[in-house]
């Protein structure tokens, strides 16, 4: 019982973390405000994970791999490269439109502190290589079949990226310029999807 508590506590400060952290960045986020956010005293906060910054890197360890898993369950499946390509699109879109915040989140903490860069690299160590080799393997074979045109992997992850973190990062912006309500943003944000596949289904093919 003592252990399942121990292990419930350890999980809530974790999750009040990823929120605070997603909502205020790391420099701003305090162990006092985690404490609080999880119902537990700052102490316990320095129990489990000694300091924030070793928290905040267990958060960002946990975002990265999940991230990246979503990828590899994909490509296990026994499905057509464009259906997968698809999954993938949609996937990653999926995972911003669950957590907005997301790329304001990689880009603050990354530019204010280029070497957490490092930590995160050998937590996750091989994981983005064998993303990009297979995602290029995949490509290479199409392209021997003549159902795409030649594709470099970085060249289609950074169009994957770029398309579908947009509409997240422009959110004031767009509600500035075309004057639509939340609920009209939401909608947006459902049929952006869909017009983000087609687009990247439509840039590879011959």
């Amino acid at each position: 019982m003592k252990q399942e508590a121990e292990s419930t506590t350890e999980q809530k400060i974790l999750e009040a973390a990823e929120r605070l952290f997603k909502e205020k960045g790391f420099a701003l986020t305090s162990t006092v405000e985690i404490a609080r956010e999880a119902g537990c005293n700052q102490a316990l906060v320095h129990y489990y994970f000694r300091s924030k910054e070793k928290l905040f890197t267990n958060v960002f360890e946990k975002i990265a791999q999940l991230f990246l898993s979503t990828f590899f369950q994909i490509d296990k499946q026994d499905l057509p490269f464009e259906e997968r390509l698809k999954m993938k699109v949609e996937t990653h879109y999926d995972v911003l439109a669950a957590n907005p915040r997301l790329p304001f989140f990689f880009f603050n903490e990354i530019s204010t502190n280029p070497e957490r860069l490092n930590t995160i690299r050998e937590k996750i160590n091989s994981l983005p290589r064998q993303l990009l080799k297979k995602l290029q393997d995949d490509l290479d074979t199409e392209y021997a079949k003549g159902a795409i045109r030649k594709v470099d992997a970085i060249d289609m992850l950074l169009t994957v990226i770029s398309l579908n973190i947009m509409l997240f990062m422009a959110k004031p912006l767009v509600q500035l310029i075309t004057s639509i309500s939340d609920a009209d943003y939401q909608e947006l944000v459902v049929r952006r999807k869909q017009e983000n596949v087609n687009i990247i289904l439509r840039s590879i093919r011959p």
